[in-house]
C-alpha cells in the first residue's frame, strides 16, 4: 500500500517552477512512489460532518515547459488520503479559515494534515513570533494611532506592516521627519479599525532577512539571506530581493532551539523562521518557501528530508508499507 498524498494549493499552472517549494515537495513524494492528488481551496466541502473534495490525479515534472499533468477527476472523502499538505498562500482570510475547519474534520477521520489546521488558525505569522519577546526587536501591535505614534516617537525609525500580508506587501519604513506618518497609520489601521504591527527598524536588514527552514522543530543548517534591492527596505524575493546562502550562526541556532519545541507541540511540521541580525521577526507557518534556492546552493534535498520525516510519522500512526 503506497502513501496517498493530497495537496491544497494555489493554481499549479501559475507557479514559478524554479522557485516553488510545493512543487519540490510533490517531486520528492512522487520520487518515493507516492500517489498525488491535487486540490484547490474551493474544492473542499463538508457534508453531514464529513470532509470531501474534488480531487485530480496529478503527475509532476521538474520541467519549466511542462511541470504538471492532471489526469482523472473525482470526488472523495479527504480521509481516504493518508497525508494532506495545506500549501495555500496567504492571506489568511475567512475562506482560508473555513478551509482549515474542513481539513480539521479530515484530521479527525485519520488523515495527517501538514501543518495542523488548528495551528494554522492560531499562529498568525507575525503575532506568533511575539510569544518569544526576548528574541524579537521592540514591537507593538495596536490599532490605536496615538499609541502607534508614541512607539514611533520612542524608536524614531520604525517599520509598520499589516498582520495578514505576505511577500513584503504594504510594509512601510518611517523615519523621523517623514510627514507621511499620519496617512500611513490611517491607511494601515483603516482609521483605527484594524490592528497592525510596529517594529523597530533593524539596520541589519542590509545584510539580509534570513529564512531558516525548520522540519519537526529542527533547522536546516543553512539559511537563505534575502538582500534588499538598491533603494528598497524589504528583502522579500517577491519585491526584487536577491538570495544568498548563509550558514547558521550560533544566535540562529539559539533561536531555533527556543522555538523548535513549541513548533513540535503545535504540529507545525514545516516552518520558516525569519531572522534579521540577532532578532526573530516572523514565524511562517502557512506555505514557507526557499526550498529550491537552498537545495541549489548547498546540494540539499530539503523536500526529500521532509517527506522522509512525514513517512516516518505516518508509519508511527498507521501500518503503512512505504
Amino acid at each position: 500500500m503506497t502513501i496517498r498524498l493530497g495537496v491544497v494549493m494555489d493554481p499549479i499552472a501559475d507557479i514559478n517552477v524554479k522557485k516553488d517549494s510545493t512543487l519540490a515537495m510533490l517531486l520528492a513524494a512522487q520520487k518515493r512512489g507516492w500517489s498525488l492528488y491535487y486540490m484547490q481551496q474551493d474544492d473542499l466541502y463538508l457534508e453531514q460532518g464529513r470532509a470531501y473534495a474534488r480531487m485530480r490525479t496529478l503527475k509532476v515534472a521538474d520541467d519549466p515547459s511542462k511541470w504538471f499533468e492532471i489526469q482523472d477527476e473525482f470526488v472523495d472523502a479527504l480521509a481516504t488520503l493518508d497525508l494532506i499538505l495545506m500549501r495555500k498562500d496567504p492571506p489568511v482570510d475567512s475562506e482560508f479559515v473555513f478551509a482549515t475547519h474542513i481539513l480539521e474534520a479530515a484530521e479527525r477521520e485519520g488523515a495527517l494534515v501538514v501543518n495542523r489546521p488548528q495551528s494554522l488558525r492560531d499562529c498568525n505569522e507575525k503575532l506568533f513570533a511575539t510569544q518569544f519577546p526576548d528574541l524579537c526587536p521592540p514591537v507593538l501591535v495596536s490599532r490605536d494611532v496615538m499609541r502607534l505614534r508614541r512607539f514611533f516617537a520612542e524608536h524614531e525609525d520604525v517599520v509598520f506592516k499589516p498582520l495578514d500580508g505576505m511577500g513584503g506587501k504594504s510594509i512601510f519604513r518611517v523615519k523621523t521627519g517623514d510627514f507621511n506618518l499620519g496617512v500611513i497609520l490611517e491607511t494601515l489601521t483603516d482609521n483605527g479599525r484594524r490592528q497592525i504591527m510596529a517594529q523597530r527598524y533593524l539596520p541589519e536588514i542590509k545584510q539580509g532577512d534570513k529564512r531558516i527552514l525548520m522540519i519537526n522543530g529542527e533547522p536546516v543548517p543553512y539559511a537563505l539571506a534575502r538582500i534588499p534591492a538598491q533603494g528598497e527596505n524589504r528583502g522579500n524575493l517577491a519585491v526584487g530581493g536577491s538570495g544568498e546562502g548563509r550558514e547558521l550562526t550560533d544566535r540562529d541556532k539559539d533561536i531555533c532551539a527556543r522555538v523548535g519545541p513549541v513548533l513540535r507541540e503545535k504540529g507545525l511540521h514545516f516552518v520558516g523562521l525569519d531572522v534579521i541580525g540577532d532578532y526573530l521577526t516572523e514565524i511562517n507557518v502557512t506555505s514557507p518557501t526557499c526550498i529550491r534556492e537552498l537545495d541549489k546552493l548547498y546540494h540539499l534535498d530539503i523536500a526529500g528530508q521532509l517527506m522522509d520525516y512525514l513517512s516516518s510519522l505516518l508509519k508511527s500512526r498507521r501500518d503503512i508499507v512505504v
